[in-house]
């Protein structure tokens, strides 16, 4: 009786099995790659904005804080985009003839709010807040890179999940003292650039972060010297009273 399969079927059908598992995992590897590519986080990425605001000239050379225009970094849980009025409380003085700022004279003239296009941009199912992340020592520039440096703003990290349980898993090697918070050139402690905190009495309504008082030069009596951010980073994380690493990376702290 004649054969029905070629003697070379086995190694065909293994081939093909071979080739559709590959393929499987190479489209996992794509999906995943994919997933974490500017293309999807947006990471580096300048959006347009309807003013090409500069927070290089408005931070670096005019000295303006990052409150002054997000004024609710503070006490809220988004830190706020800048209503028209405080571009207005310098522009009615300043450029008030400038092309460029068209668009916020009609702001204001309107009532109509600028279509800022936001940056850092997280999934609505996260509940993220400024206020405890600023309240316990974690400055701007450790998310949003050194903003007082972009002559327009850009996605610095790709706020991903991943990269916020980096710092939930770990979060002593970011933090800093609350006086630095908006510091954007703060550089963690070292043998030739040591940092000195001292803890004081906690009051009642002030936030447990603020007892504890840091300098760069040894001015303060009983301080504890400080040289590297590790040594740092777990005495403030003890003092500004953070939660342990499995209760920060508990589904429920940003799953509400």
């Amino acid at each position: 009786m004649a054969q029905i399969f070629h003697r070379n079927s086995n190694a065909l059908a293994r081939a093909g099995l071979m080739i559709a598992a590959l393929s499987v995992i190479a489209l996992g590897i794509a999906l995943l790659l994919l997933e974490r590519s500017p293309w999807v986080t947006r990471q580096g990425q300048t959006p347009p904005q309807p003013v090409p605001f500069s927070h290089k000239h408005h931070v670096e050379e005019l000295g303006l804080q990052c409150q002054y225009c997000h004024v609710s970094v503070e006490r809220s849980s988004y830190a706020g985009i800048p209503p028209t009025k405080i571009c207005i409380n310098c522009h009615s003085q300043i450029w008030i003839n400038a092309q460029l700022l068209e668009p916020v004279r009609q702001s204001w003239a309107t009532g109509k709010s600028l279509p800022w296009i936001k940056v850092d941009v997280l999934p609505d199912y996260v509940y993220f807040s400024h206020e405890i992340h600023v309240r316990k020592g974690v400055g701007c520039a450790t998310c949003h890179g050194r903003v007082d440096q972009m002559q327009r703003v850009y996605a610095e990290r790709s706020m991903q999940m991943e990269w916020c349980l980096d710092c939930h898993r770990n979060p002593s090697k970011y933090l800093r003292p609350t006086a630095e918070i908006y510091n954007m050139s703060w550089a963690p402690p070292s043998s030739e650039r040591p940092v000195w905190c001292a803890v004081g009495d906690e009051q009642s309504g002030v936030p447990t972060a603020e007892s504890v008082k840091c300098v760069t030069a040894q001015t303060m009596q009983g301080a504890q010297q400080f040289t590297s951010q590790d040594e740092l980073g777990k005495f403030l994380a003890a003092h500004y009273k953070i939660r342990t690493p499995n209760e920060l990376s508990s589904c429920e702290v940003c799953h509400r």
